[in-house]
């Protein structure tokens, strides 16, 4: 059976480097030429133990209004309460700089997230910073591509934090309206309306926003986040 070149174009992504590749660049697909990869002189572990800190990334996927934002603030003022350094990425935000390009068809939201996870995530993990990202991320293929993306670079710690909630409550709750105007025809493409959720399938943590408010929701996350930290130190 053939695949789309939208598919194809994704897996590519991915795919194993022929040996010449450390002259080329790190694994992945790239379209610049003449370009050669320049090593740190230390590495993920070194910089980690020298700067007294330890990088992680954690994905909040879910529906629009499940509380991926709120949770995701909450938890990293908690986190820097606590004395470690975290930034928090959120969907909405990156928009208005690095994405700002990016609409919302299926390219583009595979361009908005492998650039967040390539570009700022990754980076941002190997040097020290816990970081929260707070995405729709609605297809399971995309994240599955930045969870490899981290394997790829060796990268120790990304997780999955699945934000459930009904699409009916997410609905009641448009904290921004746009399920009124998605089903009002005025936006086309909206993620639960007339564009798919895909639900993970292996998320280190779920948060059913709709039983748990976001408090306790961020409470739990960053108890389970806490724990797996000490596990590493």
């Amino acid at each position: 059976m053939s695949s789309s070149p939208q598919v194809v174009r994704r897996h590519r992504l991915l795919l194993p480097q022929p040996p010449h590749a450390r002259e080329q660049g790190p694994p992945g697909g790239h379209k610049a030429e003449n370009i050669v990869w320049s090593d740190s002189l230390l590495s993920t572990k070194e910089r980690s133990i020298l700067i007294g800190s330890k990088g992680a990334t954690i994905w909040l996927t879910g529906l629009s209004g499940s509380g991926k934002s709120t949770i995701g603030a909450l938890l990293e003022k908690r986190l820097i309460e606590y004395g470690l350094l975290a930034y928090r990425l959120d969907g909405d935000n990156v928009r208005f700089g690095l994405n700002k390009d990016l609409g919302f068809s299926e390219e583009d939201r595979f361009e908005n997230i492998r650039r967040i996870g390539e570009v700022v995530s990754k980076l941002f993990t190997d040097c020290g910073i816990i970081t929260i990202c707070s995405f729709i991320s609605p297809y399971r293929s995309d994240r599955d591509d930045v969870r490899k993306i981290f394997e790829r670079d060796e990268l120790p710690f990304f997780e999955v934090v699945y934000v459930r909630v009904p699409l009916e409550v997410a609905e009641s709750r448009d904290p921004k309206g746009l399920y009124k105007k998605a089903r009002s025809g005025k936006i086309k493409g909206f993620t639960g309306i007339d564009a798919p959720y895909e639900e993970p399938e292996h998320a280190e943590l779920v948060l059913e926003t709709f039983v748990d408010i976001a408090l306790g929701s961020s409470l739990k996350c960053l108890h389970a986040v806490g724990a797996k930290l000490r596990m590493r130190a």
